[in-house]
């Protein structure tokens, strides 16, 4: 007979968390001297495959550490101080805890009625975060998993508003050539395909150019299609640009259409002081996308989608099977099954609001600004430093340049700096990965963690110019 006390409350298995917690603990303390990438050696993903899964099970000391020995420790570390690569999200031990007692209580935070006070939490952090957007009193939202279901989210909501079943097949949907790649994915996935989704081309500074945008919609239109949504970007994956909200704002109030925002990690600057009016015009949009696990240090994963009017949601995502009967919602009592892709979902918000009950919104926002500040550093060593280009200069914590030395082609160039990034990876000091602008291959820095130092800072980019210079030497 199976020990249902032995499954649920194992003496041993707690013991062998709170060791977890401990070395977990210990290793944040300790990151600034650790490697920011572990690569598994040869032959450890056949090492892992060959424990199987046991009929009898193991005893819990030993599968913990085996988790922690041959498991967790393979990684890129975005909680890692100079880790630079893609848009990292270096969580808060604060958020980490959060996640911890959320999960521990297991809570199904899908309908108000299961879970009262956890959804009037939710509900309130989600009214804060409108407010700080400029969004008014009809506002609202939902938590979701990441960025990719926040835009989904969205664009489902814009569909239904703006277009019917009959007319779905003539909806067209604008976004830039610098648009996050979950974008186009989510409007595939809601029914537009890749032939109604028009690539706008960005001015030189990467920004959506609003000129041609009014142009192709005038097009669009005059063939006999339904323009229905605009995407505008705050803080491109690419280069941090921000897309100029007002314009695209008019033209969409002009032509009638949805205007959605991805904020995925810079709608966090809105809580900046310093730095909110860069995101002027957010005010104007119908939708915001914004990942907390971004800019915000909370663990993955942590986002959310707000609209104008959260009855859009409603419209959309409302449900009303007679299962769920006993516990449906109403206008004060919102069920987020009703507002959002989930039935069944954890309480994501929860660790959001410990860590803006324990740290305020000062110290994040000083959080937010520091990274500003890093890539400033970042650029004004780059300067100081011969053969080496900026491509686009620091914005939103982020930065892109490239070492050219004279005599090179650009396939070379290219080449070198693909070395480059490859060179200082396989060092564990730091992480720095390439793109691709203007049809150049260029290292891209960014920096949002708060704990990463001016030190950190010069120390890479020292590191890359010294790698610079040893394979250009070897390729003359």
């Amino acid at each position: 007979m199976i020990n249902s006390e032995n499954i649920l409350n194992s003496a041993q298995l707690e013991k062998e968390i709170k060791n977890f917690v401990h070395d977990f603990c210990l290793e944040k303390h300790d990151i600034h001297t650790q490697q920011v990438i572990w690569n598994a050696p040869d032959g450890q993903a056949e090492k892992i495959k060959q424990l199987g899964i046991p009929k009898d099970g193991r005893p819990a000391n030993e599968v913990v550490q085996k988790m922690m020995n041959e498991v967790y420790q393979y990684r890129g570390d975005s909680n890692h101080p100079r880790f630079f690569g893609f848009v990292p999200g270096p969580a808060s031990s604060i958020s980490w805890l959060g996640d911890i007692m959320t999960s521990a209580y297991n809570i199904h935070a899908g309908g108000s009625k299961l879970a009262p006070m956890v959804n009037c939490i939710e509900q309130e952090v989600l009214k804060w975060l409108c407010t700080q957007a400029g969004f008014g009193e009809k506002s609202g939202g939902v938590f979701v998993s990441g960025g990719s279901m926040a835009n989904i989210t969205a664009l489902t909501a814009a569909r239904d508003n703006k277009l019917t079943d009959e007319t779905l097949h003539l909806g067209v949907a604008y976004i830039s050539d610098q648009t996050h790649s979950s974008v186009a994915k989510g409007l595939r996935i809601i029914g537009i395909p890749n032939k109604r989704i028009r690539k706008i081309p960005t001015t030189p500074d990467f920004k959506i150019n609003t000129e041609i945008l009014e142009k192709t919609i005038l097009d669009d239109k005059k063939a006999g299609l339904i323009p229905f949504v605009v995407i505008g970007t705050a803080g491109t994956t690419n280069t941090g640009s921000i897309d100029p909200f007002k314009a695209i704002a008019a033209i969409c109030q002009k032509h009638n259409l949805w205007f959605h925002i991805d904020g995925a990690y810079g709608a966090s600057v809105l809580l900046s002081p310093k730095y909110r009016h860069l995101l002027d015009g957010t005010e104007l949009a119908d939708s915001l996308s914004w990942d907390a696990h971004k800019w915000l240090f909370q663990t993955y994963g942590c986002a959310m989608v707000l609209v104008k009017d959260i009855q859009h949601l409603f419209h959309s995502f409302h449900v009303n099977p007679e299962y769920l009967k006993d516990v449906q919602g109403d206008r004060e009592h919102i069920n987020t099954w009703d507002i959002g892709m989930e039935l069944t979902r954890p309480a994501r918000g929860l660790k959001l609001w410990l860590t803006l009950q324990i740290l305020g919104t000062d110290l994040i926002g000083s959080a937010i600004e520091h990274g500003f500040q890093l890539a400033y550093w970042a650029e004004d060593i780059l300067k100081e430093l011969p053969d080496w280009e900026i491509i686009s200069p620091a914005q939103l914590a982020m930065i892109n340049f490239r070492y050219a030395p004279k005599g090179l082609s650009n396939e070379q160039t290219d080449l070198l700096n693909e070395q480059i990034s490859e060179k200082i990876l396989e060092s564990g000091y730091a992480a720095v990965f390439t793109t691709v602008l203007h049809g150049k291959t260029v290292l891209r820095i960014c920096a949002l963690h708060p704990e990463t130092e001016k030190e950190d800072m010069e120390k890479t980019i020292h590191l890359l110019d010294t790698y610079g210079k040893e394979l250009y030497k070897d390729m003359k």
